[in-house]
């Protein structure tokens, strides 16, 4: 039996969950466990009731997340043949923000019999942008009465947040709205599941809710403006003590304890965001280092010693991922989802079957042709907007575009045009903080993108002009969210006190650093003022075809006299 001392961290995605334990003297991932979600991402349908959905939805099923406990965690204690009381605390990481109602008793509505054929009674994951006309009156409604808030979160907010889903709750169904006690955070729900007790992250309630750490959540005045119903939303649907990060949220409960195989009274950590928990989990604890949880979009994060207001951020949150700092974060809304569309809907027929002749993945294949062309070779540039604009311009009825194809287009050129519009993506966020006193050094990359695609990586270095770091590590934000397990735990229990402290001695990076190249570079500065241009054209209102294109197709009558939500 492997003897030691070990926290789990488990990190909850957009298909999957998974289980990591990770040894507390170095860092190391000793073994993981992935779940796929049985009903994975829900958007056309409702399980069970084929009830239809309507377009940029995304919903999921709550009991997936258990399934993730109950399936992943006794497998990695087996797989690493540990003892279930050398492991001292649990941390958990979610996508976010990702929602649901509950009752008083802390049960999802979409578990009740009355309530599971209406799609609001469900999850609503992070991407579902069906509240995108809430958001845009909130926007209003906070820049008409000058809430300061609206700086904090780069002049928008999200439809995507936790605000406007809950008022499209309260306009499309206003019974689930009364039916719920509270709408929580899938993350902060999972806690509650794990220890009976329910709180509220302050990474989530920041980042996500409007939620300040010395002004709390905005005014009854405001929510009364957006619509009366609202007033007292705080008071009657957002209730929960927020605490901050690292914080015992409680001991795992004797009913969680014997499903996930663990010793009852195991410390568990508050929930966090997925890409938050990366940043301790590479190591970093300080300003000037701009870490990227790359996956099937990107959340950028970094620390700085002030707060000041930049366009198109999801957030600066005094403690909200660092204790002793501003957290920024800022985001693309879709990055590997747009290869992933590009391979699984677009690529011809011979690419698939001269893959599989050489024995390799097509995104692998792709990627290989892709390099061999020098940077402006392809003749082609793309927006990155397949699903909508998180930074800098916060608007999800944006779309893609791609310029310059001509009848000699190739398959690979296209690929090439979609890997550099994600690196001119981040390339806007950076320039945003560089100009408003953020300073940003280099780049920290985890993820799963990073361990496949070295092409991607060479491209942003180029395209950005800073060297970029990569986590040694496959499930970082695991490894982070068990670092504060640890912390939750304390130096008492055989944990650390502090998250600086749990960083000091787990966060593990590779030593060889992606460097950029300056003919390169000379040549993707052009691009990108031309990126630029289409940038600003298609998204500051100079051309709203996009918009438009969007308001023709939600308008047309495409399931007939069906219900639609």
């Amino acid at each position: 039996m492997r003897k030691g001392r070990f926290v789990i961290g488990i990190d909850y995605g957009t298909e999957s969950g998974r289980a990591v334990l990770v040894s507390l003297e170095n860092g190391e991932e000793i073994t993981d466990h992935v779940t796929p979600y049985p009903h994975g991402v829900i958007s056309n349908e409702l399980p069970y009731s084929g009830v239809k959905l309507g377009f940029e939805w995304a919903l999921q099923h709550p009991g997936d997340y258990i399934e993730v406990l109950r399936v992943s965690v006794p497998s990695i204690i087996k797989e690493a043949n540990v003892d279930p009381k050398d492991i001292i605390g649990i941390g958990i990481d979610f996508t976010a923000c990702t929602i649901l109602p509950i009752d008083d008793r802390g049960e999802p509505l979409s578990f009740q019999e009355n309530f599971k054929e209406d799609p609001h009674s469900w999850v609503k994951l992070w991407k579902h942008h069906a509240a995108q006309s809430e958001a845009n009156q909130l926007n209003e409604v906070a820049e008409q009465r000058g809430e300061e808030f609206l700086s904090r979160y780069g002049g928008k907010i999200s439809s995507e947040w936790m605000i406007p889903k809950i008022w499209q709750v309260l306009n499309e169904s206003p019974e689930i709205y009364q039916a719920a006690d509270r709408f929580v955070e899938a993350t902060d729900w999972v806690v509650s599941q794990l220890t009976n007790q329910f709180v509220r992250n302050s990474c989530t309630a920041g980042y996500k809710s409007i939620w300040h750490k010395k002004e709390s959540f905005p005014s009854k005045e405001f929510f009364r403006d957006l619509d009366p119903r609202l007033e007292d939303v705080v008071e009657q649907k957002l209730t929960g003590d927020v605490v901050s990060l690292g914080t015992k949220a409680g001991e795992l409960s004797k009913e969680m304890a014997e499903l996930m195989g663990l010793s009852e009274g195991v410390a568990v950590a508050v929930g966090n965001v997925d890409a938050h928990a990366s940043v301790p989990g590479m190591g970093v604890v300080s300003p000037g280092k701009l870490v990227m949880a790359m996956g099937t979009s990107i959340c950028h994060m970094i620390l700085g010693n002030k707060e000041v207001e930049i366009e198109g951020m999801c957030g600066v949150v005094e403690d909200g991922i660092i204790p002793g700092y501003y957290g920024y974060e800022a985001g693309q809304s879709a990055v590997g989802d747009i290869f992933g569309w590009y391979v699984n809907e677009a690529v011809p027929s011979y690419v698939n079957e001269a893959a599989e002749k050489e024995g390799i993945d097509v995104h692998q294949w792709l990627e290989e042709k892709a390099s061999q062309y020098r940077p402006g070779e392809i003749g082609l540039l793309a927006l990155d907007w397949w699903n909508g604009n998180r930074s800098v311009l916060v608007d999800t009825e944006l779309s893609g575009l791609i310029i310059g194809s001509t009848l000699q287009t190739k398959p690979e050129e296209i690929y090439r045009a979609l890997l550099e519009s994600t690196a001119f993506g981040t390339r806007k966020i950076v320039d945003a903080f560089q100009f408003n006193g953020i300073d940003v050094e280099e780049l920290y990359v985890c993820g799963g993108l990073p361990q496949k695609n070295k092409l991607l990586l060479q491209i942003y270095a180029d395209v950005t002009n800073r060297p970029i770091t990569i986590a040694d590590s496959k499930h970082t934000p695991a490894v982070g969210a068990a670092m504060f397990g640890a912390v939750a735990a304390g130096a008492k229990k055989g944990g650390y006190d502090t998250i600086v402290e749990a960083t000091n001695e787990m966060a593990r990076i590779k030593e060889e650093k992606i460097k950029p190249i300056s003919e390169n570079v000379e040549v993707y500065e052009k691009l990108y003022q031309e990126y630029s241009r289409l940038h600003d054209y298609f998204g500051r209102g100079h051309n709203n075809v996009m918009k438009t294109l969007k308001s023709i197709r939600n308008n047309s009558n495409v399931y007939d006299e069906e219900k639609v939500y």
